[in-house]
């Protein structure tokens, strides 16, 4: 029986490593420590790395491709370590999230997940919801494929669902400025409150529970009948259940606990600067304000030239459903 705490890892808030520094991290793991800059005072720490010290490792992506293709998961398990996934998966959105594979591969990138490591262990992310204008005519969203996201995750076996939305930090409005006539639109309360409840409403026929990041205001305002709550995407209490074993149950005070984060405490192994991400996500928070990244071993440069192709008109959220 397990007695000593043992810590969390998260890989990782910061960037995508699934999809773009397994090999890196592999390494770390054969090493036995993980080298950690804090983004704030860039001081270094070591974090153990090793199946005794490390309960559970939380992977946070919007492409699980190369995490699979190469067998890291199983890899990991043999050596003995519990795994934990969020998975992104918005709708297919060119513009706002460039150089993703297409939807379909995401979505059997999910059954895979929930095949082989059950699908308790898997977060389903639909988020940030975004809308957005151009040149001030018709509003957009990333809506569009929430319901036949939400049919296949279903199948999978997913049973949670976390959103929030986007949060419009001064680095995005730098980035989308060159953008002629662009500009990310914060929906009114009463409109962000029709969106969750229909998401719910949809979801709930399909038995995956709704939750909310960073979302508390808005959850305080919802009607008592609905059941949608805050989320932990990183649930040390849920670990303990789900596999066993001894871990902090505080609450993570490097997380925005006031705006409704329920995650517990983790080490975040991921970095901004090191480890940029080349996904290119137009509301990205963690990249440069520049957004011109570009890695040719896996992605092509983002190129913001909006078409019709692109751009797909808010829908009605009460048809969420259909």
């Amino acid at each position: 029986m397990e007695t000593a705490i043992k810590i969390v890892i998260s890989a990782s808030r910061r960037t995508d490593i699934p999809a773009f520094y397994m090999h890196w991290m592999m390494e770390q793991i054969e090493k036995g420590v993980f080298e950690v800059i804090n983004p704030y005072n860039r001081r270094v720490s070591h974090v153990p790395a090793t199946p005794d010290k490390v309960h559970t490792i939380v992977f946070w992506s919007k492409n699980f491709g190369p995490f699979i293709r190469e067998g890291f998961g199983k890899l990991l398990q043999k050596e003995g370590y519990h795994l934990f996934f969020n998975f992104t998966i918005n709708s297919n959105s060119p513009f706002l999230e460039p150089n993703l594979p297409p939807l379909e591969e995401r979505l059997e990138q999910l059954d895979y997940l929930c095949n082989r490591f059950d699908s308790k262990t898997v977060n389903w992310r639909f988020d940030p919801l975004c809308f957005y204008k151009i040149k001030n005519e018709r509003t957009y969203d990333n809506l569009h494929d929430f319901p036949y996201i939400a049919e296949r995750a279903a199948r999978s076996g997913i049973q949670r669902c976390i959103t929030s939305f986007m949060d419009h930090y001064p680095k995005i409005q730098k980035r989308t400025a060159f953008i002629n006539g662009f500009a990310f639109i914060d929906p009114s309360y009463q409109k962000k409150k029709e969106i969750l409840l229909n998401m719910e409403k949809a979801l709930r026929a399909k038995k995956i529970h709704l939750q909310t990041c960073c979302e508390k205001k808005l959850l305080e305002t919802l009607p008592e009948y609905s059941t949608i709550t805050k989320s932990a995407c990183i649930p040390n209490g849920f670990f303990e259940k789900l596999f066993g074993g001894n871990l902090s149950l505080k609450p993570d005070k490097g997380q925005r606990i006031n705006d409704g984060c329920g995650c517990m405490v983790s080490v975040d192994i991921g970095s901004y600067h090191l480890h940029p991400c080349f996904h290119n996500c137009l509301f990205c928070y963690a990249n440069p304000s520049n957004h011109m990244l570009k890695d040719p071993g896996h992605t092509r440069p983002l190129a913001l030239k909006p078409d019709a192709r692109t751009l797909i008109p808010m829908i009605d959220s009460t048809n969420l459903s259909k």
